[in-house]
């Protein structure tokens, strides 16, 4: 190997040791600053741990506790296995402003000593004046997609973001969370994955 060959090899291996250190940090600084949204999330909802606190203050709840099998439907949304849980949605919120505190639903968990606040969701109507996905947590929406039936009528095409307030294998913001489960609810609902719409994606 010739001497510039060699040196031309050594700048490549540490101009890629360079970018995997950029990288890391990157994504390290991506981790903090979403633990500290979520925990900032956490401490503006700590009252909605007790669910009649929420329903005060209008958050209603759909009964069902959603789950899915992680079926994957072509045209669909994609859903791993995992649960979504009961939602509790405050309809007057929707459409309104993106508040990262004030989410329109907030999920719960049936568990033997009663409801826990698990997690959150934000919703936003497709409407004509929408021309990219809305982002918030620096995490782009899914979507659109129809509504969830029979629980949110079909024509009630949105997109949606997830932030889980529990640990979740699939991430914190991933729309299900395999370790929330719908086995103690009342009411438990398998739900097909949502199909996809039209508009900007």
């Amino acid at each position: 190997m010739t001497r510039t060959a060699s040196l031309g090899r050594c700048g490549a291996l540490a101009l890629t040791s360079l970018v995997g250190a950029w990288l890391g940090v990157a994504t390290a600084w991506a981790e903090d600053a979403n633990k500290a949204d979520i925990d900032a999330l956490k401490k503006s909802l700590a009252k909605y741990e007790d669910y009649t606190a929420a329903v005060r203050d209008l958050y209603l709840s759909t009964v069902g506790c959603v789950y899915y099998s992680g079926e994957k439907i072509s045209g669909a949304m994609d859903y791993p296995k995992g649960a979504m849980g009961i939602h509790f949605v405050n309809v007057p919120s929707v459409g309104q402003k993106l508040d990262p505190t004030h989410p329109n639903v907030l999920i719960y968990e049936p568990t033997k000593k009663g409801l826990r606040l698990v997690g959150a969701e934000w919703l936003v109507p497709l409407t004509p004046d929408i021309k990219e996905p809305p982002k918030l947590f620096g995490q782009t929406f899914m979507g659109p997609m129809e509504g969830h039936y029979p629980l949110i009528p079909r024509e009630f095409v949105h997109y949606d973001l997830h932030a889980w307030l529990t640990d979740n294998p699939n991430g914190t913001f991933s729309p299900t969370n395999p370790n929330v489960k719908c086995n103690k609810a009342e009411f438990p609902m398998l739900e097909k994955p949502t199909k996809m719409m039209p508009g900007p994606m």
